[in-house]
């Protein structure tokens, strides 16, 4: 399994961000897919996850302004983030297991990226 995760930059608050994640080396649809971040000298927390049905999670901090989707047929996860926040500020992880009961703890996920780097100056 291989993820490869696209996107990142520096934006202002207020502005937009759409993460990508390539993924390859296993059937796709059939699993959980997630976003996660992890801040300097702060533990990696969920953001948001979508399931094979197309079900979706989202933390509470990023409800209303970020949403995860996701193109079977390409093998691509996104996430769309707008109104971006100086506390969005983190190194942005994409994940995938098959055997995922609560997609945003990352303790579910076996498969990661290496991350995309997202900051947001004030």
């Amino acid at each position: 399994v291989y993820l490869e995760e696209s996107g990142g930059g520096s934006v202002q608050a207020g502005g937009s961000l759409t993460l990508s994640c390539a993924a390859s080396g296993y059937t796709y649809s059939g699993y959980c897919m997630g976003w996660f971040r992890q801040a300097p000298g702060k533990e990696r927390e969920g953001v948001a996850s979508i399931d094979s049905d197309g079900c979706t999670s989202y933390a509470d901090s990023v409800k209303g302004r970020f949403s995860i989707s996701k193109d079977n047929g390409k093998r691509i996860l996104y996430l769309q983030m707008n109104s971006l926040k100086p506390e969005d500020t983190a190194m942005y992880y994409c994940a995938a297991d098959i055997w995922v009961n609560y997609g945003l703890s990352r303790d579910e996920y076996m498969y990661w990226g290496q991350g995309t780097q997202v900051t947001v100056s004030s």
